[in-house]
């Protein structure tokens, strides 16, 4: 009997507590619980061969975007770290050197999840490995690769790829490759393949033999069409947003947001500022800008625009990054203050995104990403240690920990499923 009267003492004492809390707080710790419940997976962060060295590496708290503290500090489960390559000329020059960028990336991941930081994280290939390393504590990372151009014209090192643990795969970046036309073609209507190569088209089918998932987020829109009609297997986006709210030729329009709804894909809204709101981003970037530029005149430093770091060479395009970063850390209060004059794009316009994506194609088909290291971050989710407050934005606009846990995961593990499914029948026959 007493010990009936203390517990029900003790719910009360905690009611009577919950019931004091503000609803913001109240909010607030239910996102958590949901938050430290479902795994969280962002799909696209790239890397800096840099950083994954004894040295100098994501155990450290780095300015890098990811890291590995960032990553536990927010609650972030799974980065999808990028083996990404510029677009070159299409030549055995030129695809021989960024086969040589690609396999230097895939060295660095396994040497961060094999040598460097083995207790923390580890590789996964799979849904199943995924939830493994989550149920042991640990971080995960996955693979993906973003531009086809390394695989050159041997369609053999796809398989090559996907032994290293690739698990994603897009045939194009800016710039048409010998795969695919890109998106980049919009700018002034110039098309290579008319959509994909014939070697482009065998890519396709490689990729659904493997069990690979194929990446249109930056492919032509005939291009993305034409592997809707070829693969056998869902499709995703790796890093896209609605084309309905932000007209930029890297978001996906209502067509194509609904061929993923009919074929059971997912696509990874992404927060990268401009295509979530490109004229908030230019306003802000426009102020932000001039006055990094004043602040790097004061040391003697250029700041650059997007192009003219694209010209840069892999070591120049580092070595610029690492010295931009330290010039914004040095100006973060200026930064601050400009936020209350010319407000950025931030968390509520990126769910925005979701919410869009969410009522066209449903609950099933729609995922998270931020392109960290590689342009993205918005306000509230500038880094890995701010994830957090992506599901408490969602929380606050009533989804449920069900919904939550398809859009941080659920969707994207899914589809890893239906095309692994796939790949089976394919090397049964």
């Amino acid at each position: 009997m007493k010990r009936i009267i203390l517990i029900l003492l003790a719910m009360t004492a905690a009611s009577t507590a919950y019931s004091q809390k503000t609803p913001e707080d109240q909010l607030r710790e239910k996102a958590m619980k949901i938050h430290d419940k479902v795994i969280t997976i962002d799909t696209h962060a790239d890397i800096n061969v840099r950083n994954f060295t004894g040295s100098r590496n994501y155990t450290m708290d780095l300015e890098s975007q990811v890291t590995l503290p960032k990553m536990k500090e927010g609650g972030l489960d799974v980065a999808w770290f990028i083996v990404y390559t510029g677009q070159d000329e299409l030549t055995p020059e030129g695809y021989k050197k960024a086969h040589a960028n690609a396999m230097e990336k895939f060295d660095a991941i396994h040497r961060l999840v094999k040598e460097i930081a083995p207790d923390q994280i580890g590789l996964a290939t799979s849904s199943a490995e995924v939830k493994n390393l989550v149920a042991q504590g640990k971080l995960v990372g996955m693979i993906g690769v973003e531009n086809g151009y390394p695989i050159g014209e041997d369609i053999k090192n796809i398989e090559k790829f996907y032994d290293l643990g690739a698990r994603y795969l897009s045939l194009s970046h800016n710039g048409h490759s010998q795969l695919s036309d890109s998106n980049t073609g919009e700018t002034d209507n110039v098309w290579l393949h008319t959509g994909l190569s014939d070697l482009g088209k065998e890519a396709v089918k490689e990729m659904n033999r493997l069990g690979m998932m194929i990446d249109v987020s930056h492919p032509s829109k005939e291009a993305i069409k034409q592997m809707f009609e070829l693969s056998q297997a869902p499709l995703i986006a790796s890093h896209s947003s609605a084309r309905a709210l932000c007209d930029h030729s890297r978001n996906l329009d209502d067509e194509l947001l609904l061929l993923f709804k009919k074929h059971g894909g997912v696509v990874q809204t992404v927060a990268f500022s401009s295509y979530v709101h490109t004229e908030k981003h230019n306003a802000f970037n426009a102020a932000r800008n001039a006055l990094l530029i004043a602040e790097a005149e004061k040391k003697g430093y250029k700041v650059l625009d997007r192009d003219g770091i694209r010209k840069l060479n892999e070591e120049d395009r580092a070595a610029y990054m690492e010295k931009y970063q330290s010039l914004v850390a040095a100006a973060a209060p200026e930064i601050e203050a400009l936020k209350k004059e010319v407000p950025p794009v931030g968390v509520p316009e990126f769910v925005d995104h979701i919410d869009y994506m969410v009522k066209l194609i449903g609950i099933d088909h729609v995922g998270i990403s931020s392109d960290f290291d590689g342009g993205g971050g918005i306000e509230g989710w500038n880094n890995a240690a701010e994830t957090f407050n992506v599901t408490l934005e969602l929380v606050k606009r009533g989804y449920t920990e069900e919904e939550i846990e398809k859009l941080w995961g659920g969707n994207l593990l899914r589809v890893m499923d239906e095309v692994e499914a796939v790949a089976a029948k394919i090397q049964k026959t």
